[in-house]
Protein backbone atom coordinates (compact mmCIF):
# COMPACT_ATOMS: atom_id res chain seq x y z
CA UNK A 1 0.00 0.00 0.00
CA UNK A 2 1.64 3.45 -0.56
CA UNK A 3 0.00 5.21 2.43
CA UNK A 4 0.90 8.65 1.24
CA UNK A 5 -0.98 7.93 -1.85
CA UNK A 6 -4.29 6.44 -0.26
CA UNK A 7 -4.48 9.41 2.40
CA UNK A 8 -4.21 11.79 -0.40
CA UNK A 9 -7.50 10.61 -2.06
CA UNK A 10 -9.45 12.03 1.32
CA UNK A 11 -6.81 14.32 2.61
CA UNK A 12 -8.05 18.59 2.22
CA UNK A 13 -4.49 19.18 3.64
CA UNK A 14 -1.19 18.61 3.00
CA UNK A 15 1.13 15.58 2.94
CA UNK A 16 4.61 15.33 2.78
CA UNK A 17 7.38 12.94 2.30
CA UNK A 18 10.59 14.95 1.34
CA UNK A 19 14.06 14.78 2.51
CA UNK A 20 13.51 18.19 3.83
CA UNK A 21 10.81 17.80 5.82
CA UNK A 22 11.33 14.35 6.38
CA UNK A 23 14.50 15.57 8.35
CA UNK A 24 13.15 18.92 10.09
CA UNK A 25 10.60 17.28 11.72
CA UNK A 26 12.74 14.22 13.07
CA UNK A 27 13.84 15.85 16.32
CA UNK A 28 12.25 18.01 18.88
CA UNK A 29 14.12 20.47 21.09
CA UNK A 30 16.26 17.47 22.99
CA UNK A 31 19.16 15.20 21.67
CA UNK A 32 16.55 12.45 20.24
CA UNK A 33 16.58 11.99 16.55
CA UNK A 34 13.80 9.85 14.73
CA UNK A 35 13.14 9.95 11.42
CA UNK A 36 9.32 9.58 10.28
CA UNK A 37 8.12 8.42 6.88
CA UNK A 38 5.67 10.97 6.53
CA UNK A 39 4.06 14.45 7.92
CA UNK A 40 0.42 15.54 7.62
CA UNK A 41 -0.87 18.92 7.81
CA UNK A 42 -4.97 18.75 8.73
CA UNK A 43 -7.20 21.96 7.55
CA UNK A 44 -10.21 20.64 9.66
CA UNK A 45 -11.40 18.31 12.74
CA UNK A 46 -12.78 16.12 9.60
CA UNK A 47 -9.24 15.60 7.86
CA UNK A 48 -8.25 14.17 11.43
CA UNK A 49 -11.26 12.19 11.81
CA UNK A 50 -10.67 10.56 8.49
CA UNK A 51 -6.81 9.96 8.90
CA UNK A 52 -7.65 8.17 12.27
CA UNK A 53 -9.86 6.10 11.09
CA UNK A 54 -7.69 5.28 8.29
CA UNK A 55 -4.95 4.10 10.21
CA UNK A 56 -7.09 2.28 12.41
CA UNK A 57 -7.81 0.00 9.34
CA UNK A 58 -4.62 -0.01 7.48
CA UNK A 59 -2.90 -1.38 10.88
CA UNK A 60 -4.33 -4.92 9.84
CA UNK A 61 -2.19 -4.64 6.35
CA UNK A 62 0.37 -1.93 8.46
CA UNK A 63 1.39 -2.68 12.18
CA UNK A 64 3.46 0.11 12.20
CA UNK A 65 1.40 2.83 11.26
CA UNK A 66 0.23 5.61 14.07
CA UNK A 67 0.14 9.02 14.62
CA UNK A 68 1.69 11.53 16.91
CA UNK A 69 1.14 15.35 17.38
CA UNK A 70 3.27 17.73 17.11
CA UNK A 71 2.36 21.80 17.89
CA UNK A 72 5.40 23.88 17.55
CA UNK A 73 8.20 21.39 18.85
CA UNK A 74 9.50 22.73 21.47
CA UNK A 75 9.33 19.46 23.61
CA UNK A 76 12.81 17.91 24.82
CA UNK A 77 12.07 14.52 25.72
CA UNK A 78 11.28 12.85 22.10
CA UNK A 79 7.03 13.69 22.97
CA UNK A 80 6.58 14.58 19.24
CA UNK A 81 8.77 12.69 17.11
CA UNK A 82 7.86 8.98 15.70
CA UNK A 83 8.96 6.81 13.06
CA UNK A 84 5.23 6.25 11.00
CA UNK A 85 3.23 9.90 10.67
CA UNK A 86 3.40 13.22 12.76
CA UNK A 87 0.16 14.95 12.25
CA UNK A 88 1.28 18.39 12.46
CA UNK A 89 -1.28 21.39 13.90
CA UNK A 90 0.65 24.64 13.39
CA UNK A 91 -0.08 25.31 9.75
CA UNK A 92 -3.45 25.17 9.57
CA UNK A 93 -5.04 24.29 13.35
CA UNK A 94 -3.92 27.86 14.19
CA UNK A 95 -6.75 30.03 15.03
CA UNK A 96 -7.78 31.79 18.35
CA UNK A 97 -11.80 31.18 17.94
CA UNK A 98 -13.16 33.60 21.41
CA UNK A 99 -11.57 35.07 24.20
CA UNK A 100 -14.06 35.73 26.73
CA UNK A 101 -14.30 37.49 30.32
CA UNK A 102 -12.15 34.95 31.61
CA UNK A 103 -11.10 32.20 29.09
CA UNK A 104 -9.88 32.04 25.67
CA UNK A 105 -11.03 29.11 23.29
CA UNK A 106 -8.41 28.38 21.09
CA UNK A 107 -6.63 25.52 18.45
CA UNK A 108 -3.64 23.02 19.20
CA UNK A 109 -1.86 25.19 17.34
CA UNK A 110 -1.64 28.53 18.27
CA UNK A 111 1.67 29.83 19.39
CA UNK A 112 1.36 31.22 22.90
CA UNK A 113 3.14 34.11 21.93
CA UNK A 114 -0.17 35.23 19.83
CA UNK A 115 -2.63 33.89 21.90
CA UNK A 116 -0.91 36.43 24.87
CA UNK A 117 -1.02 39.40 22.64
CA UNK A 118 -4.63 39.15 22.47
CA UNK A 119 -5.43 38.05 25.91
CA UNK A 120 -3.14 41.26 27.67
CA UNK A 121 -5.16 43.12 25.12
CA UNK A 122 -8.10 42.81 27.46
CA UNK A 123 -5.89 42.47 31.04
CA UNK A 124 -6.04 39.02 30.87
CA UNK A 125 -3.35 36.24 30.61
CA UNK A 126 -2.95 32.52 30.56
CA UNK A 127 -0.80 31.70 33.80
CA UNK A 128 0.84 28.26 33.31
CA UNK A 129 3.36 29.32 30.47
CA UNK A 130 6.64 28.10 30.29
CA UNK A 131 10.11 29.62 29.77
CA UNK A 132 9.52 28.64 26.10
CA UNK A 133 6.73 30.72 25.68
CA UNK A 134 8.01 32.81 22.69
CA UNK A 135 8.05 29.51 20.89
CA UNK A 136 5.96 27.22 22.48
CA UNK A 137 2.15 26.72 21.02
CA UNK A 138 -0.96 25.98 23.21
CA UNK A 139 -1.69 22.07 21.99
CA UNK A 140 2.05 20.91 23.52
CA UNK A 141 1.89 22.83 26.91
CA UNK A 142 -1.97 20.83 27.50
CA UNK A 143 -0.49 17.72 26.36
CA UNK A 144 2.44 18.28 28.60
CA UNK A 145 0.49 19.57 31.23
CA UNK A 146 3.26 22.58 31.33
CA UNK A 147 4.48 24.99 34.12
CA UNK A 148 6.19 27.87 34.94
CA UNK A 149 7.43 30.35 36.87
CA UNK A 150 3.76 31.55 37.83
CA UNK A 151 2.93 28.25 38.31
CA UNK A 152 3.96 28.72 42.09
CA UNK A 153 0.61 30.95 42.23
CA UNK A 154 -1.65 29.59 39.52
CA UNK A 155 -0.89 25.82 39.25
CA UNK A 156 0.25 24.16 36.17
CA UNK A 157 -2.18 23.80 32.74
CA UNK A 158 -4.58 21.31 33.91
CA UNK A 159 -6.15 23.27 36.42
CA UNK A 160 -7.10 25.59 33.96
CA UNK A 161 -8.03 23.42 30.88
CA UNK A 162 -11.90 23.83 31.26
CA UNK A 163 -12.46 21.73 27.97
CA UNK A 164 -10.65 19.75 25.29
CA UNK A 165 -12.76 19.09 21.69
CA UNK A 166 -10.61 15.83 20.73
CA UNK A 167 -10.91 12.82 17.89
CA UNK A 168 -10.72 9.82 19.48
CA UNK A 169 -10.00 6.35 17.90
CA UNK A 170 -12.92 5.91 15.49
CA UNK A 171 -12.60 8.87 14.04
CA UNK A 172 -15.10 11.14 15.87
CA UNK A 173 -14.36 14.30 17.89
CA UNK A 174 -15.77 14.47 21.51
CA UNK A 175 -15.72 16.69 23.78
CA UNK A 176 -14.70 16.41 27.16
CA UNK A 177 -15.26 18.49 30.38
CA UNK A 178 -15.84 18.31 34.32
CA UNK A 179 -19.18 16.61 34.94
CA UNK A 180 -21.15 15.88 37.75
CA UNK A 181 -22.48 12.59 39.41
CA UNK A 182 -25.57 12.95 37.33
CA UNK A 183 -24.11 13.72 33.90
CA UNK A 184 -21.53 10.80 34.58
CA UNK A 185 -24.18 8.17 34.63
CA UNK A 186 -25.32 9.51 32.17
CA UNK A 187 -22.36 9.21 30.25
CA UNK A 188 -21.39 5.36 31.48
CA UNK A 189 -25.14 4.34 29.95
CA UNK A 190 -24.22 5.57 26.53
CA UNK A 191 -23.74 2.93 24.12
CA UNK A 192 -21.12 4.87 22.65
CA UNK A 193 -17.05 4.83 22.49
CA UNK A 194 -17.66 7.61 24.31
CA UNK A 195 -19.61 5.58 27.30
CA UNK A 196 -17.25 2.66 26.63
CA UNK A 197 -14.17 4.57 27.88
CA UNK A 198 -16.52 6.74 30.42
CA UNK A 199 -17.39 3.55 32.08
CA UNK A 200 -14.42 1.97 32.27
CA UNK A 201 -12.18 4.73 33.23
CA UNK A 202 -14.33 5.37 36.13
CA UNK A 203 -14.49 2.02 37.13
CA UNK A 204 -10.68 1.67 37.07
CA UNK A 205 -10.02 4.87 39.21
CA UNK A 206 -13.28 4.13 41.52
CA UNK A 207 -12.00 0.73 42.11
CA UNK A 208 -8.26 1.64 43.17
CA UNK A 209 -9.31 4.89 44.85
CA UNK A 210 -7.46 4.64 47.78
CA UNK A 211 -4.19 3.09 45.73
CA UNK A 212 -4.58 6.05 43.01
CA UNK A 213 -4.56 8.58 46.04
CA UNK A 214 -1.75 6.91 47.86
CA UNK A 215 0.88 7.06 44.83
CA UNK A 216 0.14 10.55 44.12
CA UNK A 217 3.33 12.31 43.98
CA UNK A 218 3.94 14.26 47.00
CA UNK A 219 4.97 17.30 45.33
CA UNK A 220 3.28 20.22 43.77
CA UNK A 221 3.67 19.37 40.04
CA UNK A 222 4.14 16.30 38.05
CA UNK A 223 4.08 15.45 34.55
CA UNK A 224 4.87 11.76 34.64
CA UNK A 225 2.20 8.67 33.69
CA UNK A 226 -1.38 9.66 33.14
CA UNK A 227 -2.73 11.98 35.72
CA UNK A 228 -5.32 9.46 37.29
CA UNK A 229 -5.44 11.14 40.47
CA UNK A 230 -7.25 14.69 39.97
CA UNK A 231 -9.50 13.11 37.81
CA UNK A 232 -12.17 11.98 40.07
CA UNK A 233 -12.85 13.97 43.72
CA UNK A 234 -16.25 11.94 44.54
CA UNK A 235 -18.25 14.45 42.79
CA UNK A 236 -17.15 15.31 39.80
CA UNK A 237 -15.48 13.40 37.12
CA UNK A 238 -12.94 15.65 34.42
CA UNK A 239 -11.92 13.70 31.45
CA UNK A 240 -10.26 16.58 30.53
CA UNK A 241 -7.53 16.20 33.19
CA UNK A 242 -6.65 12.82 32.24
CA UNK A 243 -5.98 14.09 28.76
CA UNK A 244 -3.82 17.21 30.06
CA UNK A 245 -0.28 15.71 29.96
CA UNK A 246 -1.26 12.71 28.41
CA UNK A 247 1.09 13.76 25.43
CA UNK A 248 -0.78 12.62 22.39
CA UNK A 249 -1.28 9.21 23.78
CA UNK A 250 -5.14 8.82 23.91
CA UNK A 251 -6.40 10.88 21.26
CA UNK A 252 -5.69 14.02 18.89
CA UNK A 253 -7.00 17.28 20.05
CA UNK A 254 -9.08 19.63 17.65
CA UNK A 255 -9.84 22.44 19.92
CA UNK A 256 -8.99 23.88 23.98
CA UNK A 257 -10.81 25.57 25.73
CA UNK A 258 -8.41 27.82 28.34
CA UNK A 259 -9.25 29.36 31.87
CA UNK A 260 -7.93 33.22 31.88
CA UNK A 261 -6.41 35.07 35.19
CA UNK A 262 -6.49 38.67 35.75
CA UNK A 263 -2.81 40.64 34.93
CA UNK A 264 -1.80 42.31 38.01
CA UNK A 265 -0.91 45.76 37.96
CA UNK A 266 2.18 45.68 40.23
CA UNK A 267 5.07 43.47 41.07
CA UNK A 268 8.55 43.66 42.52
CA UNK A 269 11.34 41.61 42.76
CA UNK A 270 13.79 40.56 45.84
CA UNK A 271 16.52 39.15 44.86
CA UNK A 272 18.86 36.28 47.18
CA UNK A 273 22.45 36.09 46.14
CA UNK A 274 23.27 32.56 48.36
CA UNK A 275 26.88 30.83 48.34
CA UNK A 276 25.63 28.51 51.24
CA UNK A 277 23.00 26.19 50.79
CA UNK A 278 22.16 25.73 54.58
CA UNK A 279 19.90 28.13 54.46
CA UNK A 280 17.53 27.62 51.59
CA UNK A 281 15.01 25.73 53.46
CA UNK A 282 14.25 28.75 55.81
CA UNK A 283 14.32 30.91 53.04
CA UNK A 284 12.32 29.31 50.71
CA UNK A 285 9.91 28.56 54.02
CA UNK A 286 9.97 32.31 54.76
CA UNK A 287 9.41 33.76 51.66
CA UNK A 288 6.07 30.84 50.43
CA UNK A 289 4.41 32.79 53.62
CA UNK A 290 4.57 35.99 51.84
CA UNK A 291 2.66 34.43 48.84
CA UNK A 292 5.09 35.49 46.24
CA UNK A 293 4.14 34.95 42.26
CA UNK A 294 6.89 33.43 41.26
CA UNK A 295 10.35 32.06 43.17
CA UNK A 296 13.20 31.03 40.64
CA UNK A 297 16.65 30.21 40.51
CA UNK A 298 19.83 29.56 38.86
CA UNK A 299 23.25 28.76 39.41
CA UNK A 300 26.64 29.89 39.24
CA UNK A 301 26.90 28.03 35.95
CA UNK A 302 23.75 29.66 34.35
CA UNK A 303 25.42 33.07 35.32
CA UNK A 304 29.38 32.45 34.42
CA UNK A 305 26.76 31.72 30.64
CA UNK A 306 25.65 34.71 31.33
CA UNK A 307 28.27 36.79 32.11
CA UNK A 308 30.06 35.44 28.47
CA UNK A 309 27.34 35.57 26.33
CA UNK A 310 24.99 38.43 27.74
CA UNK A 311 27.49 40.94 28.98
CA UNK A 312 24.94 43.77 28.13
CA UNK A 313 22.34 42.47 30.28
CA UNK A 314 24.84 41.32 33.32
CA UNK A 315 26.05 44.56 33.40
CA UNK A 316 23.38 45.57 35.30
CA UNK A 317 23.55 42.70 37.95
CA UNK A 318 25.81 43.75 41.21
CA UNK A 319 28.28 40.72 40.98
CA UNK A 320 30.47 42.54 43.17
CA UNK A 321 30.85 40.09 45.92
CA UNK A 322 31.52 37.31 43.03
CA UNK A 323 29.52 34.77 40.89
CA UNK A 324 27.16 33.06 43.98
CA UNK A 325 26.51 29.57 44.21
CA UNK A 326 22.40 30.09 43.49
CA UNK A 327 21.06 33.11 42.97
CA UNK A 328 17.15 33.51 44.26
CA UNK A 329 14.52 35.46 42.75
CA UNK A 330 11.23 36.16 44.74
CA UNK A 331 8.52 38.05 42.54
CA UNK A 332 5.85 39.87 44.48
CA UNK A 333 2.56 40.92 42.79
CA UNK A 334 -0.71 42.47 43.19
CA UNK A 335 -3.20 45.25 42.30
CA UNK A 336 -1.88 47.08 45.66
CA UNK A 337 1.57 48.76 45.02
CA UNK A 338 1.61 49.22 49.27
CA UNK A 339 1.08 45.66 49.68
CA UNK A 340 3.37 44.37 47.61
CA UNK A 341 6.10 46.81 48.69
CA UNK A 342 5.11 45.87 51.87
CA UNK A 343 5.41 41.95 51.26
CA UNK A 344 8.90 42.58 49.46
CA UNK A 345 10.05 44.24 52.88
CA UNK A 346 8.76 42.09 55.28
CA UNK A 347 10.70 38.86 53.12
CA UNK A 348 13.86 41.18 53.21
CA UNK A 349 13.52 41.95 57.44
CA UNK A 350 12.55 37.98 57.69
CA UNK A 351 16.14 37.50 55.77
CA UNK A 352 18.14 39.71 57.09
CA UNK A 353 19.16 37.99 59.75
CA UNK A 354 20.92 34.96 57.89
CA UNK A 355 23.49 37.39 56.50
CA UNK A 356 22.86 36.47 52.76
CA UNK A 357 23.76 39.64 50.38
CA UNK A 358 19.89 40.38 49.33
CA UNK A 359 18.97 43.11 46.40
CA UNK A 360 15.38 44.67 46.05
CA UNK A 361 14.44 45.35 42.49
CA UNK A 362 11.63 47.69 42.55
CA UNK A 363 10.76 48.52 38.71
CA UNK A 364 9.98 45.62 35.85
CA UNK A 365 12.94 47.22 34.29
CA UNK A 366 15.59 45.96 36.69
CA UNK A 367 13.66 42.71 37.68
CA UNK A 368 13.66 41.71 33.75
CA UNK A 369 17.90 42.21 34.02
CA UNK A 370 17.36 38.88 36.51
CA UNK A 371 14.33 37.20 34.84
CA UNK A 372 16.21 36.90 31.48
CA UNK A 373 19.14 35.13 32.78
CA UNK A 374 16.50 32.57 34.43
CA UNK A 375 14.48 32.54 31.35
CA UNK A 376 17.30 32.02 28.97
CA UNK A 377 19.12 29.52 30.61
CA UNK A 378 18.71 26.97 28.29
CA UNK A 379 19.85 29.13 25.09
CA UNK A 380 22.83 30.06 26.84
CA UNK A 381 23.95 26.40 27.31
CA UNK A 382 23.13 26.10 23.12
CA UNK A 383 25.26 28.82 22.55
CA UNK A 384 28.52 26.83 24.26
CA UNK A 385 27.43 24.23 22.15
CA UNK A 386 30.95 24.36 20.18
CA UNK A 387 31.91 22.55 23.29
CA UNK A 388 29.51 20.10 23.43
CA UNK A 389 25.67 19.56 22.92
CA UNK A 390 22.81 20.12 25.38
CA UNK A 391 21.59 16.88 26.85
CA UNK A 392 18.07 17.00 28.26
CA UNK A 393 17.44 13.80 30.28
CA UNK A 394 17.56 14.98 33.90
CA UNK A 395 16.27 18.07 33.02
CA UNK A 396 13.05 18.87 34.94
CA UNK A 397 13.56 17.21 38.90
CA UNK A 398 10.83 18.20 41.77
CA UNK A 399 11.35 17.23 45.19
CA UNK A 400 9.28 19.15 48.04
CA UNK A 401 11.54 22.75 48.96
CA UNK A 402 11.97 20.89 52.40
CA UNK A 403 14.26 18.62 51.28
CA UNK A 404 16.56 20.39 49.07
CA UNK A 405 19.17 20.98 52.02
CA UNK A 406 19.83 17.37 51.76
CA UNK A 407 18.64 16.68 47.96
CA UNK A 408 20.89 19.00 46.55
CA UNK A 409 24.28 18.70 47.36
CA UNK A 410 23.85 14.68 47.15
CA UNK A 411 22.39 15.73 43.87
CA UNK A 412 25.99 18.05 42.93
CA UNK A 413 27.73 14.98 44.47
CA UNK A 414 26.01 12.63 41.50
CA UNK A 415 27.18 15.10 38.96
CA UNK A 416 30.49 16.25 40.28
CA UNK A 417 31.22 12.08 39.32
CA UNK A 418 31.34 13.99 35.97
CA UNK A 419 33.91 16.37 35.75
CA UNK A 420 33.70 16.89 32.21
CA UNK A 421 30.60 17.29 31.60
CA UNK A 422 29.26 21.55 32.01
CA UNK A 423 26.22 21.35 33.72
CA UNK A 424 23.72 24.72 34.29
CA UNK A 425 20.74 24.19 37.23
CA UNK A 426 18.08 26.52 36.81
CA UNK A 427 14.29 26.26 37.88
CA UNK A 428 11.52 26.49 40.70
CA UNK A 429 12.86 26.78 43.45
CA UNK A 430 9.19 27.88 45.14
CA UNK A 431 8.54 24.08 43.85
CA UNK A 432 11.85 22.59 44.48
CA UNK A 433 11.45 21.90 40.82
CA UNK A 434 15.12 22.29 39.03
CA UNK A 435 16.01 21.80 35.13
CA UNK A 436 19.39 20.74 35.11
CA UNK A 437 20.93 19.86 31.45
CA UNK A 438 24.47 18.64 30.88
CA UNK A 439 26.52 19.90 27.89
CA UNK A 440 27.77 16.70 26.27
CA UNK A 441 30.04 15.17 23.09
CA UNK A 442 27.46 12.56 22.05
CA UNK A 443 28.81 11.53 19.42
CA UNK A 444 31.76 10.25 21.78
CA UNK A 445 30.08 6.21 22.65
CA UNK A 446 31.81 6.40 26.06
CA UNK A 447 29.62 9.85 26.93
CA UNK A 448 26.27 8.32 25.60
CA UNK A 449 26.66 5.17 27.89
CA UNK A 450 26.84 7.56 30.61
CA UNK A 451 23.05 8.91 30.34
CA UNK A 452 21.56 5.49 31.42
CA UNK A 453 23.86 5.30 34.40
CA UNK A 454 23.46 8.83 35.57
CA UNK A 455 19.87 8.78 35.06
CA UNK A 456 19.52 5.65 37.01
CA UNK A 457 21.37 7.19 40.07
CA UNK A 458 19.67 11.06 39.77
CA UNK A 459 16.11 9.17 39.38
CA UNK A 460 16.62 6.77 42.31
CA UNK A 461 17.53 9.46 44.59
CA UNK A 462 14.76 12.08 43.48
CA UNK A 463 12.24 8.66 43.77
CA UNK A 464 13.89 8.39 47.74
CA UNK A 465 12.88 11.69 48.48
CA UNK A 466 8.97 11.05 47.32
CA UNK A 467 9.57 13.64 44.21
CA UNK A 468 9.07 13.14 40.74
CA UNK A 469 11.33 12.60 37.09
CA UNK A 470 9.34 15.16 35.28
CA UNK A 471 7.37 18.33 37.15
CA UNK A 472 6.10 20.06 33.69
CA UNK A 473 8.60 18.04 30.31
CA UNK A 474 6.73 15.25 30.52
CA UNK A 475 7.86 11.61 30.13
CA UNK A 476 8.44 11.23 26.07
CA UNK A 477 11.04 8.61 24.59
CA UNK A 478 13.36 8.91 27.07
CA UNK A 479 11.60 9.16 30.47
CA UNK A 480 8.60 6.72 30.09
CA UNK A 481 11.21 3.80 30.38
CA UNK A 482 10.73 5.21 34.35
CA UNK A 483 7.49 4.67 35.02
CA UNK A 484 6.99 1.77 36.36
CA UNK A 485 10.23 2.38 39.12
CA UNK A 486 9.10 5.54 39.96
CA UNK A 487 5.30 4.74 40.70
CA UNK A 488 5.23 0.99 41.35
CA UNK A 489 3.95 -2.34 39.03
CA UNK A 490 0.06 -1.60 40.16
CA UNK A 491 -0.32 1.78 39.27
CA UNK A 492 1.81 1.63 35.92
CA UNK A 493 -0.61 -1.26 35.46
CA UNK A 494 -3.66 1.43 35.56
CA UNK A 495 -1.33 3.32 33.00
CA UNK A 496 -1.60 0.42 30.72
CA UNK A 497 -4.93 -0.18 31.21
CA UNK A 498 -6.00 3.33 30.54
CA UNK A 499 -3.58 3.68 27.68
CA UNK A 500 -5.70 -0.03 26.60
CA UNK A 501 -9.28 1.75 26.96
CA UNK A 502 -8.77 4.94 24.91
CA UNK A 503 -6.33 3.49 22.00
CA UNK A 504 -6.06 -0.88 22.02
CA UNK A 505 -4.66 -0.95 18.28
CA UNK A 506 -1.88 1.70 19.64
CA UNK A 507 -2.88 4.73 16.85
CA UNK A 508 -1.74 7.21 19.20
CA UNK A 509 1.82 8.25 19.54
CA UNK A 510 3.36 4.73 20.91
CA UNK A 511 6.63 3.90 22.48
CA UNK A 512 5.44 6.58 25.74
CA UNK A 513 4.22 6.15 28.61
CA UNK A 514 3.47 2.41 28.50
CA UNK A 515 5.51 0.05 26.67
CA UNK A 516 8.33 2.35 26.33
CA UNK A 517 12.02 0.95 25.63
CA UNK A 518 14.75 2.37 27.53
CA UNK A 519 17.19 0.83 24.46
CA UNK A 520 15.26 2.34 21.69
CA UNK A 521 15.51 5.91 23.45
CA UNK A 522 19.17 5.70 23.64
CA UNK A 523 20.19 3.87 20.02
CA UNK A 524 17.99 7.48 18.84
CA UNK A 525 20.32 9.80 20.50
CA UNK A 526 22.25 12.07 17.55
CA UNK A 527 25.43 13.35 18.29
CA UNK A 528 26.72 16.04 16.03
CA UNK A 529 29.10 14.85 13.91
CA UNK A 530 26.44 12.02 12.67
Amino acid sequence: MDVKKEIEKFFKGDVADDESTLAAYSRDAGFLYVKPKLVVFPKDAEDIGRLVSFVSEAKKENPGLSLTARAAGTDMSGGPINGSMIVEFGRYFNRIKEIGGDYAVCEPGVYYRDLEKETLEKGLFFPSYPASKEICAVGGMVANDAGGETSLAYGKTRRHVLRIKAVLRDGKEYVFEKIGRAELGKKIAEPTLEGEIYKKVFGIVEKNYGEIKAAAPKVSKNSAGYDIFEIWDGENFDMAKLLTGSQGTLCLFTEIKLGLAPVLKHSEMLVIFLNDLKPLPEIVNEVLKLKPESFEAYDDNTMRLAVDFMPEIVKGIDLSGGIPKLTLLAKFSGNDEKDVDNRLEAAYRKLSPLGVKMHAAKTPEEAEKYILVREKSFGLLKKRAQKGQTAPFIDDLIVRPEYLPEFLPKLYAILAKYPSFIFTVAGHVGDGNFHIIPLMHLDDPAQKAIIPALMEEVFGLVFKYGGSMTAEHNDGLIRSPYLKEMFGSEIYSIFEKIKDIFDPQDIFNPGKKVRADLRYALDHIKGKTK
